[in-house]
């Protein structure tokens, strides 16, 4: 497993988030007051805490880079799963937020018939930020960053919001302006699930879960070995974006020290190729 002090390719997808939420954000909340439009204001608001938790995530990715040190042996890559978890919590927040808001204005029933042209805002928005989610999507598989992944469920998130602020305002159009307002009760609710599924994602991976799935194909590949007789045990955590592997295997008593530190080698390697495992330690027993 290596450190790198160069700023990594996941920074680039982070740096993008920033300066598309800064711009739609500015928008939207502009032409959301402008045109009196609840779903685009309320996706304008998402936006401006969008800006925060992608400024964790740069920060995340950025210290998770740092080398390793005397009192960090193995890196500083959690940074990056600390990052999403801390996105995580500024989306719940501004989802709460955005509900509380909305069913507010429900129960008071007041309701202001939106622009229409805030519909065209709404889904400009949207187009732009599939685009920004492909993108990150694709950098984040790339990288195996938990952070930019966090970051991209964020960006489709929000895709489908502005999606729904322009069904909102069209239904207004229609004389439904209530429905403008329920929208943004759901667009707080997605808010919140994506959120969730976050903080899910980092609080498994910190504290150290690991899907079983992954470990069989560990397993297998390691099986086709001739000189491995038995797999018994395989510990897998992830440390950021690197995957961490513990394995005991059993082989014949008769191996040489040799033998079996070249096997050692082996099984890293295709462990390496086929799973992009970036370290792996491994404990031989005699059958």
């Amino acid at each position: 497993m290596q450190s790198t002090t160069h700023p990594p390719k996941a920074l680039k997808g982070a740096i993008l988030s920033i300066t598309t939420y800064l711009v739609l954000s500015i928008l939207k909340v502009v032409f959301g007051y402008m045109y009196n439009s609840e779903a685009v204001l309320a996706d304008g608001f998402n936006n401006t805490t969008d800006i925060i938790a992608s400024i964790a995530v740069y920060i995340g990715i950025r210290i998770a880079a740092l080398p390793r040190d005397a009192e960090h042996k193995y890196g500083h890559a959690k940074m990056e799963t600390l990052a999403a978890l801390v996105a995580s919590l500024i989306m719940v927040a501004v989802g709460v937020f955005v509900l509380l808001n909305s069913i507010a204005t429900l129960i008071g029933g007041e309701y202001v018939e939106p622009n229409p042209l805030a519909a065209v805002v709404a889904f400009v928005s949207a187009l732009v930020m599939f685009g920004v989610y492909a993108y990150n999507s694709r950098l984040a598989k790339q990288t195996r960053s938990l952070a930019l992944k966090a970051a991209a469920k964020d960006n489709l998130a929000d895709a489908m919001i502005s999606i729904g602020a322009t069904l909102g305002v069209l239904f207004a159009y229609f004389k439904l302006p209530w429905m403008d307002t329920v929208l943004a009760v759901l667009i707080a609710g997605m808010i919140i699930r994506t959120a969730i599924q976050i903080f899910l994602d980092a609080t498994h991976q910190l504290s150290d879960g690991f899907p079983p799935d992954l470990v069989d194909s560990y397993e297998e590949t390691i099986q086709h070995f001739d000189a491995v007789k038995e797999v018994r045990e395989i510990k897998g955590r992830h440390l950021g974006n690197h995957v961490i592997l513990d394995v005991t295997i059993a082989v014949e008593g008769n191996l040489t020290v040799e033998e079996a530190h070249d096997l050692c080698d082996d099984i890293e390697r295709e462990l390496d190729e086929h799973h992009a495992v970036d370290s792996v330690h491994i404990h031989i027993e005699p059958v």
